[in-house]
């Protein structure tokens, strides 16, 4: 799963990055080449699970950032999204948006203000005005078509095209609209920009932070079913990031449960739709990540395709009932393990063991 950075010029999504991936990101003038990243998900659960069965490694499920650039210097403010940006975001799962709520004199905001719901408005009209421009061109193309072909197929799209193309022109992103399955994959191919989920991210200064959940709340508009909002301060993200055995010290300083950037990633996590299921034993406790409403089979395929091909049954309990009974022989012993078919869509949290047999 992979989800785009973007963000105006000296918004602090190059700090945001670099602190995800700990490592120094490259910014250079003019660079459109995206930069990518494999980041963990933590999660409480896994570290529990490795404690109980000591296993020789843990592995946590991951998600990939991906640092797009394109609203940078003369990009912000024209006509239209470069190609490559556009080329960079086709791919994303979802959309991850920084916006500046900092003062900095020595990098001034590329439009002269630091207003982040003013910029959340203009890149979400940069990306309204580049799928209507994509929709312009389908339907006018589907009609002409239709004129020569009457293919069934083709009026069926252009009915969907009708659609989307009165949903842009009422300034409104695809994201919010139901499509049935159908009319999903054909927009499959398209990867419209204000179809994919977004989660702002609301860039703060340090004298800010006591206030990150009161600032958070004034953008609750912005949060719905494909979208959501959080807040940060990269910079001191990234001083914490640089910290091993202080940062304990420094968190409680500033009145901080866990690095925010803790709670980015988990809402990045829930905003692709994705939960997780955990494997154990004494080799490996590893958490893997799936789709909500994915069937026991098709998560035995994300181990390995073999335990898909001969699923035979999951052995299954939740993490709740297992750390209660303290081993899975003491969830034997008190019959709370289950055996569930194919067809069992697994739940956030269950402890898997897949039968096959291939």
């Amino acid at each position: 799963m992979q989800i785009g950075i973007v963000g105006l010029p000296y918004s602090g999504k190059t700090t945001l990055f670099s602190t995800l991936l700990k490592h120094k990101s490259h910014d250079a003038a003019g660079k459109l080449s995206a930069e990518k990243g494999i980041v963990k998900v933590p999660d409480e659960r896994l570290d529990r699970l490795t404690e109980m069965f000591n296993p020789k490694r843990k592995v946590n499920a991951t998600i990939e950032y991906i640092k797009v650039p394109g609203l940078e210097g003369e990009a912000a403010g024209t006509k239209s999204l470069p190609p490559q940006f556009l080329a960079n975001l086709k791919n994303v799962d979802a959309l991850l948006v920084v916006v500046r709520n900092f003062e900095n004199e020595y990098y001034p905001h590329p439009l002269n203000r630091i207003d982040p719901r003013a910029d959340i408005g203009y890149i979400n009209t940069e990306f309204l005005l580049s799928d209507l421009g994509i929709v312009e061109n389908r339907y006018e193309k589907l009609k002409k078509m239709i004129l020569k072909t009457q293919d069934e197929k083709d009026k069926r799209e252009l009915a969907l095209f009708e659609k989307l193309k009165a949903q842009l022109e009422k300034e409104k992103p695809l994201r919010e609209m139901d499509f049935t399955e159908h009319e999903a994959l054909i927009l499959k191919g398209y990867q419209f920009l204000t179809a994919k989920p977004v989660l702002y991210v609301i860039n703060i200064q340090e004298d800010q932070i006591p206030r990150a959940e009161e600032i958070e709340r004034q953008f609750g508009d912005l949060i719905s079913k494909n979208s959501s909002v959080t807040t940060l301060s990269a910079e001191i993200e990234k001083e914490i990031s640089e910290l091993e055995e202080d940062a304990e010290v420094f968190l409680e300083d500033l009145g901080i449960k866990e690095p925010a950037l803790l709670k980015l990633i988990r809402k990045s996590y829930e905003l692709l739709g994705l939960i997780s299921f955990f494997t154990v034993g004494e080799d490996e406790c590893r958490s893997w990540a799936i789709r909500k409403g994915t069937n026991a089979q098709k998560a035995a395929g994300v181990i390995h395709s073999d335990l898909e091909k001969g699923f035979i049954r999951a052995e299954t309990v939740h993490y709740d009932v297992l750390i209660k009974a303290g081993s899975l022989s003491a969830c034997r012993e008190q019959g709370l393990l289950r055996l569930e078919g194919k067809d069992y869509i697994v739940k956030d949290g269950d402890v898997l063991n897949i039968r096959f047999n291939v």
